[in-house]
């Protein structure tokens, strides 16, 4: 199935970001087009591997066309839905499964269940690392404006309206994993091979999904890890001075809202629908709220972190009692973060749609900055102080903490 090398680096670039690379992939791991709506009903493209071996150059170099004619054109989703066969269903399932961790469940699942149940500290700097590499790569996608894998001859098994290059699951499963790696030794005993393990596979596994879904080129994949892993390499020496300054700075939350509002306000406009506009001010809003927050629970005196003499901590051990606390923390506190999102989206869009004059029917509306941005921004910076301040005060007073 290796196909030769183009001889050109623009050629190996055009190579990279070839669908037809990613539908190879895909039928690799078992996912197969089978038809479109539009089309025949055979398998256009079963067991076509061996005939795309032969003039491997020549598919390259009309690689390199089609990408050069794209580049300036608008992303759009394909109007023909593509039909497609399972064969291998737990790869289906891992891969899924894989990609779904870089939506918005990890948002409202993974720096809260750090805080809840582990350190706080370990929430508080993967989120500021976390909107650095998810701002940069959104914004770079709106700027370079590549599209994504084309269908067919890829499998899209998801709908999105954004732009590809670079993949920010890509960048964010990098960012986050690697930043967990280097922040921990300092707060938790843990044998440091099986956390950079960890951090390869889970990494791995979230940029090969999203070549398996056909959402990225092999380049969106490739540029989106450099891109995090060149973040994580020049911002590592001024992690403890920025928390620092968040936490004790009286101009700190001056700092945190303004550059949230600065960063969503200058944020480059397409002359078209995307949803990057409102996922970044997603992400920001978060930010926000959790950069707010644990400044304040920093002048409360009442941070809940480890003590500092006794850094770095065992691991706490699993036991059933402290499996179902944990547990229950989790549920608890998930059900406040999708409470206060649920109230507050409600109420801003109604305060926005009555400012605006906008009937509440309209769904569309929504689309419109001045709707889009203040909604989101409030909503999430709302669930980040919920997070931050209110959740693990609850759950001392319920007597889970």
């Amino acid at each position: 199935m290796s196909a030769p090398l183009p001889g050109t680096v623009s050629d190996f670039l055009a190579y990279l970001q070839d669908s037809e690379l990613v539908a190879r992939f895909q039928r690799r791991c078992g996912l197969h087009l089978v038809h479109t709506r539009h089309g025949s009903n055979q398998d256009l493209y079963r067991d076509q591997d061996q005939d795309q071996d032969q003039g491997a150059r020549g598919e390259a170099r009309g690689a390199r066309q089609r990408f050069d004619n794209s580049r300036n054109g608008k992303c759009v989703m394909d109007q023909h839905s593509p039909e497609y066969e399972v064969r291998r269903p737990l790869l289906h399932l891992l891969f899924l499964v894989s990609s779904a961790l870089g939506s918005e469940v990890f948002y409202i699942s993974v720096p809260p269940w750090l805080h809840w149940n582990l350190d706080p500290f370990l929430c508080r700097r993967l989120v500021n690392m976390w909107t650095l590499v998810m701002y940069v790569g959104q914004l770079l996608k709106d700027l370079l404006k590549l599209p994504r894998p084309s269908s067919p001859p890829v499998v899209k098994l998801e709908d999105r309206d954004e732009y590809g290059l670079p993949s920010t699951h890509a960048m964010a499963a990098t960012g986050i994993s690697f930043t967990l790696l280097l922040s921990a030794p300092t707060r938790i005993q843990f044998p440091f091979a099986v956390g950079l393990l960890m951090a390869l596979t889970f990494s791995s596994l979230v940029c090969l999904s999203r070549i398996y879904t056909g959402m990225h080129s092999v380049l969106d994949v490739i540029c989106g890890i450099f891109i995090s892993s060149l973040l994580l390499f020049v911002t590592f020496p001024f992690w403890d001075s920025v928390d620092h300054f968040q936490l004790s700075s009286p101009l700190s939350p001056a700092f945190g809202l303004g550059l949230s509002l600065l960063l969503c306000y200058t944020y480059p406009s397409l002359d078209h629908y995307s949803s990057t506009r409102g996922d970044t001010t997603t992400v920001l809003g978060c930010f926000t709220g959790c950069w707010l927050g644990y400044w304040l629970n920093a002048q409360l005196g009442e941070t809940f972190e480890p003590k500092t003499e006794l850094l770095p901590v065992a691991l706490p051990q699993i036991t059933t009692v402290s499996f179902a606390f944990g547990t229950l923390r989790f549920v608890l506190g998930v059900m406040a973060l999708v409470g206060t999102r649920q109230t507050v989206k409600y109420l801003s869009l109604k305060v926005l749609y009555w400012r605006y004059k906008v009937p509440e029917w309209d769904v569309n509306a929504r689309k419109r900055r001045e709707i889009e941005v203040p909604y989101r921004l409030v909503t999430y910076t709302c669930v980040g102080l919920v997070n931050s301040i209110l959740v693990n005060r609850g759950f001392v007073y319920m007597g889970l903490l």
